[in-house]
């Protein structure tokens, strides 16, 4: 019994249907399984007694017509025949040794009702299904020397007609069904409830509270859900003064050490050393606030990404310009995405910031960068290249994850190890993709992926900027 389950899970789990379809196309296949076996055995318990019932109606018919015939004069047969004909649906017609016969169907019922009949009335009775070529359910009888056929309507020794039992089938279906979907729509429906705030509370968004009412199982875990809630952004809220007081008890005390190397007798050499560790530190603080910050709320409507991305270029190259590199740009105009702007500048900043750290040329020690942006089909492609060393295939998982830096960030910059990872994070809060690939000339391409919607000019030709 538990074949049909799985076999039917494994075959809604390919169509990638919901819950609600689910069960609903289970009940509604069971309900057709049972309503056709409970169907199969009322035409097996029905077959029987209605077959006795229709030969005794034949064989009380066969009996009343031949005593109908045998007391009547001969002259007075034919106006007999015809008013029985008329009167009593029971055509009586001469049976030949030429007649053109043609047996019942082999079926259960019919070979039932033959059996019965020629029970009563003798072996040598015969039971047509058509004379020349004539329907009906012809019975034979004598009377004397003389032979006949008593003529029976298929529909009144028949079973019930197909399409009745249809009619009551698909009525009683479709009521049942009816009910299966009210049924199944009252139990899915908090569970609805829980996935769409299960939702919000994975884009970092307040989930409403879920009401704490219905059955014990339910109320239960909606109080529960409710609770967890309220303790993931009690932790949030604490997360985040506690990181705040750490930036600001580390930076107050970094603060005043650069004024006091600032104040010192230290040689140059060994100030500028002092001071950029602590930068270093400085920029440790920054990346630890940033991943602690949680992403925005996705917004209803897709917004300018090329508008974005040009701001971005237009700040970061000058940035990039003073500490010796190159920045350059090329961006297709009317790109647009379900993502904040303030999430997407994070995203790109952190990829120009780690390229700038990372991907310093090997000729000259300085970076060059590309930032371009494209549509490929329904994605938007937002890509960062540099000219640097690259990193092994094998190092890109552990580069995604957390605290995470490559061999080269060990020989002359250093940083927490949290870029990439707070653009994944952010990224899969729009169901985005952070891809990093090696290029064959030399350097390392960071790839994002985000879905595209529609906006007014998307078939515009790319503009470049150097």
């Amino acid at each position: 019994m538990s074949f049909f389950p799985r076999h039917f899970a494994r075959i809604t789990s390919r169509l990638r249907l919901g819950l609600f379809s689910r069960s609903f196309l289970l009940l509604a296949a069971l309900m057709l399984v049972s309503l056709g076996a409970w169907l199969q055995v009322f035409f097996s318990m029905e077959e029987g007694p209605r077959a006795i019932q229709m030969a005794q109606r034949v064989t009380t018919s066969v009996s009343i017509t031949r005593s109908a015939l045998v007391y009547a004069p001969s002259s007075v047969r034919p106006a007999l025949m015809l008013d029985l004909a008329t009167k009593e649906s029971l055509r009586i017609q001469p049976r030949e040794p030429a007649d053109e016969l043609e047996p019942l169907p082999n079926s259960n019922y019919w070979n039932h009702v033959a059996a019965e009949i020629k029970k009563r009335q003798g072996a040598n009775t015969l039971i047509m299904w058509s004379v020349n070529k004539a329907p009906g359910i012809w019975v034979s009888f004598d009377i004397d020397k003389d032979k006949y056929w008593l003529v029976f309507d298929r529909e009144q020794l028949g079973l019930t007609a197909g399409i009745e039992w249809f009619s009551w089938g698909v009525t009683a279906l479709i009521l049942a069904l009816i009910g299966s979907a009210i049924s199944v729509r009252f139990v899915n429906r908090p569970l609805g409830q829980l996935a769409k705030v299960a939702q919000q509370v994975a884009r970092g968004e307040t989930p409403s509270p879920l009401p704490e009412k219905g059955p014990l199982e339910i109320r239960e875990l909606n109080v529960a859900f409710n609770r967890m809630a309220r303790d993931l952004r009690q932790t949030e809220a604490d997360r985040e003064i506690m990181l705040a007081g750490i930036s600001h008890d580390l930076r107050t005390p970094l603060a005043r050490m650069r004024l006091e190397i600032e104040m010192s007798h230290v040689s140059d050499e060994a100030r500028q050393a002092i001071d950029e560790d602590l930068a270093q530190i400085d920029h440790s603080i920054g990346q630890l606030m940033e991943y602690a910050r949680p992403a925005g709320a996705v917004p209803e409507q897709g917004i300018d990404v090329s508008r974005v991305l040009e701001d971005i270029h237009e700040r970061e190259r000058s940035h990039t310009e003073s500490l010796g590199g190159h920045l350059s740009a090329t961006i297709a105009p009317n790109l647009y995405a379900r993502i904040t702007a303030h999430d997407l500048k994070r995203i790109v900043i952190n990829l120009i910031e780690n390229a700038r750290r990372y991907g310093r040329s090997p000729v000259d020690d300085r970076a060059y960068i590309n930032l371009s942006a494209r549509q490929e089909g329904s994605t938007i492609v937002i890509e960062v290249a540099d000219q640097g060393s690259g990193i092994a295939e094998s190092d890109i998982a552990r580069l995604l994850r957390p605290f995470s830096r490559g061999e080269t960030a060990r020989t002359g910059v250093s940083g927490a190890g949290l870029g990439l990872a707070i653009v994944e994070r952010l990224l899969g809060q729009v169901n985005g993709q952070l891809r990093l690939l090696s290029r064959a000339s030399g350097g390392l391409v960071a790839r994002i992926e985000l879905p595209r919607t529609h906006g007014k000019g998307t078939n515009a030709a790319p503009t470049a900027n150097a």
